[in-house]
């Protein structure tokens, strides 16, 4: 398998954790975004949206960060982080598309303010990080993992933009079971740790 991925993309990371907690053999690609090279005839072919993370498996080509983690939970029967339970797999797609939803707006969005330079309005993307991750801390407030007993790819697709969300100038100091959460997740074994950037909180 190959990711293409960049070592700053919590997307990527998110794909990348995932593939070294499963101990899946794989080969990383790394795409310049500051050269475009995720908008070259190459990597177009393979996204035609033009984004990272891609992952290649022979013939068969995923994109999209959270496509990549049920594809690979499905792919290797790893039904102990994507369970085939009906009501937990609901709970796993749920946080999945909060991850695609608040996440992206959220931290991830207050984060490409200060890596990035992108141009978008800090406050507002602050303002929508911490009202996530106030029900992010009340939902782990009660439970150990957010969508099973036992880790899933809910709290994989979560982690990379959370864990990085002081770079995005949000404080994680008020969401003690979420640090604790954090904590758990880089002790599993295969952890491998998103690229720190001093920016932000985190400068």
């Amino acid at each position: 398998m190959k990711l293409y991925y960049h070592p700053l993309s919590g997307h990527s990371h998110r794909a990348r954790l995932f593939l070294s907690l499963l101990g899946a053999q794989h080969e990383l690609v790394l795409v310049d975004l500051k050269k475009g090279e995720q908008k070259s005839p190459e990597l177009l072919k393979l996204n035609r949206f033009g984004q990272v993370p891609v992952l290649q498996d022979g013939d068969t080509v995923v994109s999209d960060s959270n496509a990549i983690l049920v594809y690979l939970a499905k792919s290797l029967g790893r039904t102990d982080w994507l369970p085939e339970n009906p009501t937990i797999a609901a709970a796993v797609q749920r946080w999945l598309s909060v991850a695609a939803g608040e996440i992206a707006r959220g931290p991830a969005a207050a984060r490409l303010v200060t890596v990035f330079g992108a141009p978008i309005d800090a406050e507002d993307a602050i303002r929508r990080a911490h009202a996530i991750l106030t029900l992010v801390e009340q939902e782990l407030s009660t439970r150990t993992w957010l969508a099973a007993e036992q880790a899933t790819i809910a709290d994989i697709a979560l982690y990379s933009y959370i864990s990085s969300a002081p770079e995005g100038n949000v404080d994680l100091s008020a969401y003690p079971h979420t640090r604790q959460w954090l904590t758990r997740i880089e002790a599993l074994p295969g952890f491998v740790a998103f690229q720190k950037t001093a920016v932000g909180l985190a400068a």
